[in-house]
């Protein structure tokens, strides 16, 4: 287990009462966890920010009837086959279906990935989760 380390942080008064109803909200059970958890999200922003090795997940809402827009979602992934670690496929309904691609990759080429699927005409949303692979993060 890594040894801990106990520091001391100023700040205003209305900072720290707007942090503390942050708490609250989100269920952290201390200011600890939420801060350690702001620490890692800024680490992570940077590994994307370095182009490191990083994950994350591309999310699409597309209708399935729109001519061609199946084939070319295919044609940019395995463009990328070596990015992508599995797809989820589910049918929402008649016409619409949602997919989950895991990804994996130089965070560079995930974007480039993320932003040529997104620009398909037909995809109704495109969301993008960026993750790390957690090797540089305690």
């Amino acid at each position: 287990m890594p040894s801990l380390v106990r520091f001391g942080v100023s700040l205003e008064k209305e900072l720290l009462c707007q942090f503390d109803g942050l708490l609250k909200n989100t269920k952290y059970t201390n200011r600890s966890q939420a801060i350690r958890d702001l620490i890692r999200t800024e680490l992570v922003k940077e590994e994307w920010q370095e182009n490191k090795e990083i994950t994350g997940a591309v999310t699409l809402v597309y209708n399935h009837h729109k001519r061609e827009l199946v084939n070319r979602l295919m044609d940019i992934q395995h463009d990328y086959h070596d990015n992508i670690l599995s797809t989820q496929h589910l049918h929402l309904d008649g016409d619409n279906c949602l997919e989950v691609i895991a990804i994996k990759g130089k965070a560079k080429q995930t974007k480039e990935l993320y932003d040529r699927l997104r620009s398909v005409k037909g995809v109704k949303y495109a969301g993008f989760a960026q993750a790390s692979t957690g090797s540089r993060l305690t």
